[in-house]
């Protein structure tokens, strides 16, 4: 440190200082008082630097002082230690002196212990005969005092045997064969304690002292085992039968008479009732319930805190009946006992009505799961099992119902709306809804896998109706005289498919959930998409039989025969109206269905007819009155079909005005006008063939194939310009010649 600076700089900071404090001229007068107050200042300053000064000195020299009376330890230190290591030399001479000392100490020793002991030694017969006494009146507390006290006479004299350097193995066995009888009073004793456990629950209900006596007994001897283990520590000594571990062994029995009891609750077995699984499960709930009432309000008070002998319990009873209900399960579960098993674990044993009973309420979290959860995944999958095979026996038995009555002749039920039905769907969703209500209660998860299965096995029997309906009619048409109901059979198909839709329907919606994943919505529109095809494929059936009657007189449309006949076009719908009598069974989405088809077929066999070329116009007069007739004709099949179906909502562009368009195609007189027409038709129907246009010009028979090539031609470059939109599919389509 640089003192010369240091002054210097103090004293610019004190010109400074007073520089900017004397700046005004009425500091002047206050002079005297700045000169008095940095006065003070400095005697203060001055003062603390002094303290400072003293407290430094002070500490050098109590530090000196310190240092001082180290030395001087140390210095005693060495001299002790020196002192100490010339004693170590002599050591070794003194021990050989002391050794008849030493042996004189132990020999006193020997016989103080005998001396101490002697009352019992000499007493030894009578003290057993007397703890055998007590022990057999139930005087247990007194039989353990007398067994203490001929145990620590007996270990005494061992341990004194023992810490003879040259121990006589005969003297430990003479003093073993002396006291044998005291161990067997101890197994007496222990049998007894044993016994006591084993009725716990019962005795704690009459003779509580009975318990906290049996209890004391096993604290006196765990007690006795911690001794006997720490002695043992050091100095290698165990006397016989330590440690008796008479608390472990308290425990063991109170876990065997928990597994007798959770045993003996089976009453049944599955030959001698069906409910036997139920019946135990209850008689368990009952039994457990009961017990740990007991235990909670009369074994806590009896049985020592560190115990904890309420939770013991609880785990005692969880695993053992965990164990029995394993047991159950690997020999083997039936039917319905799956569903009764996982519901009982999953929600009667952790719910209120045992664990979490109001005079319970046990942490189910502490002991864990009844059942480990691929146990319960393994339950559930066998469940699944079960109610797939439930489902595909009476499905196969509703369906060879629904075959013998096709076979057997017999008309179907009417029901309330008058439309034919049968059981069948009613009957399998019934069933259906069973096994959901009962999974409804065990999980959600569950419930969600039942129901894709139960919407996959409606699906395969709709595959299996299927197979079914077209055996049915080939046989059918085999010979049409053997089923004389096969329309009637046939509706009711029909009728069954549109319930089967509406019922897994209302299905889904009861049962669904939206944190269901896709896989619930696929296996719903396979099943709507089933029975629709089979509804579907199962009208056509119905179209087929009713126009299987028809075919000749659809050959004899627009022939010579036709051009002056109506026969063919009355018959076709008296025919149908006969069939459509039965078609009034019909349900109404069926019904309309059907008429659809109806009109699609009529209207493509008609054109079919037209584009065939049966007739061979010479005059434009034959053209027009067939044109005409054609559209006359389509009135009366209009009119036909809304007198038999009014309430039946077809679409603004009905398939019949197809054939009025080609009956204008037909009648057109000018060849502007035609190629007009021609253009009109395809505009509509723009999915026509050229093969079929071809046709309809070479009908009218005034045109030459160069004509019809052209104006065809003609004709679809105009439908080009619809390139790129998409086309309207129409009954042209259908239509294959």
């Amino acid at each position: 440190m640089d003192i010369d600076q240091l002054g210097n700089d103090a004293k610019l900071a004190a010109t400074k200082y007073f520089t900017n404090m004397l700046k005004k001229p009425g500091q002047l007068e206050k002079v005297e008082q700045l000169k008095n107050r940095i006065s003070r200042k400095k005697t203060s300053t001055e003062a603390m630097l002094k303290t400072a000064m003293q407290s430094q000195l002070d500490g050098v020299t109590i530090g000196m002082e310190q240092l001082k009376d180290a030395l001087d330890d140390i210095s005693k230190v060495k001299v002790y230690l020196s002192q100490t290591k010339r004693s170590f030399i002599n050591l070794p001479s003194l021990g050989y002196k002391l050794q008849d000392v030493r042996t004189k100490q132990m020999q006193h020793s020997q016989y103080l212990t005998a001396n101490e002991n002697m009352k019992h030694l000499f007493t030894v017969p009578e003290s057993i005969e007397k703890t055998k006494q007590w022990i057999n009146e139930g005087k247990f507390l007194h039989a353990h005092q007398c067994l203490i006290d001929l145990e620590n006479s007996r270990d005494d004299l061992l341990f004194e045997v023992h810490k003879l350097p040259n121990q006589a193995p005969s003297d430990k066995i003479l003093l073993k064969a002396y006291f044998e009888d005291v161990e067997v009073m101890s197994d007496m004793l222990k049998k007894q304690i044993k016994l006591v456990l084993s009725r716990t629950l019962n005795t704690v209900r009459k003779e509580p002292m009975v318990i906290v006596t049996v209890l004391r007994i096993i604290e006196r001897e765990e007690r006795a085992d911690t001794f006997a283990l720490q002695r043992h520590k050091q100095s290698g000594f165990m006397p016989p039968s330590r440690p008796k571990k008479w608390k472990e062994m308290a425990f063991d029995v109170l876990q065997k008479s928990v597994d007798q009891r959770i045993e003996g609750t089976q009453v049944n077995e599955r030959s001698d009732n069906k409910m036997w699984l139920v019946t135990y499960l209850e008689l368990c709930r009952l039994l457990i319930l009961e017990d740990l009432r007991v235990v909670k309000t009369l074994c806590v008070p009896c049985f020592p805190p560190q115990y904890d002998i309420f939770d013991k319990f609880v785990y005692m009873y969880h695993s053992s009946l965990s164990a029995n209900l394993n047991d159950i399960i690997s020999d083997g579960l039936e039917g319905n006992e799956y569903v009764t098993i996982i519901s009982w674990v999953t929600n009667t044993y952790p719910g209120k009505e045992l664990m979490l009973h109001p005079e319970l309420n046990i942490d189910i979290g502490k002991v864990g799961p009844l059942l480990k959860s691929s146990v319960v995944f393994d339950l559930q999958s066998k469940y699944l099992e079960y109610i797939k095979a439930n489902y595909k026996e009476w499905m196969l038995k509703t369906l060879d119902t629904e075959k013998n009555d096709w076979y057997a002749g017999a008309s179907p039920e009417v029901g309330p709306d008058g439309c034919f039905h049968t059981a069948a769907p009613v009957i399998i969703f019934q069933m259906i809804d069973q096994n959901l209500q009962v999974t409804k209660t065990i999980s959600q998860h569950l419930t969600h896998k039942a129901l894709l299965l139960s919407v996959d096995s409606v699906s395969l029997y709709g595959l299996s109706y299927k197979e079914a309906v077209i055996e049915f009619k080939k046989k059918h048409f085999e010979d049409r005289s053997k089923v004389p109901f096969f329309t009637h059979c046939i509706i009711t198909v029909l009728n069954n498919c549109l319930q089967f839709i509406e019922l897994a329907l209302e299905m889904k919606q009861h049962y669904w959930s939206s944190d269901f994943k896709d896989q619930s919505s696929t296996a719903y529109e396979k099943l709507i998409k089933t029975f629709q095809n089979l509804r579907d494929e199962a009208a056509q059936f119905l179209l087929e039989e009713a126009f299987l009657d028809l075919d000749s007189h659809f050959q004899d449309l627009i022939t010579t025969k036709w051009l002056t006949s109506f026969i063919s076009i009355e018959t076709i719908c008296v025919t149908l109206e006969d069939y459509f009598q039965d078609y009034t069974h019909l349900k109404p989405k069926n019904l309309e269905y059907i008429i659809l088809e109806a009109e699609d077929i009529i209207v493509r066999r008609y054109i079919m007819a037209i584009l065939q070329k049966k007739l061979n116009f010479k005059t434009y007069e034959e053209r027009r009155s067939a044109a005409d007739k054609m559209t006359n004709e389509v009135d009366q099949l209009k009119s036909f079909f809304m007198r038999v179906a009014p309430l039946v909502i077809r679409d603004k562009d009905s398939p019949f005005d197809a054939v009025v368009k080609l009956s204008e195609v037909l009648k057109s007189e000018d060849s502007e006008i035609l190629s007009l027409d021609l253009h009109t038709l395809v505009k509509m129907y723009p999915d026509i063939t050229e093969d079929q246009m071809t046709r309809l010009l070479g009908l009218r028979g005034d045109l030459s194939r160069s004509e019809i090539r052209e104006k065809v031609q003609y004709a679809i470059q105009g439908n080009k310009e619809l390139a790129g939109t998409t086309l309207t599919k129409s009954i042209f389509q259908q239509i294959h010649l």
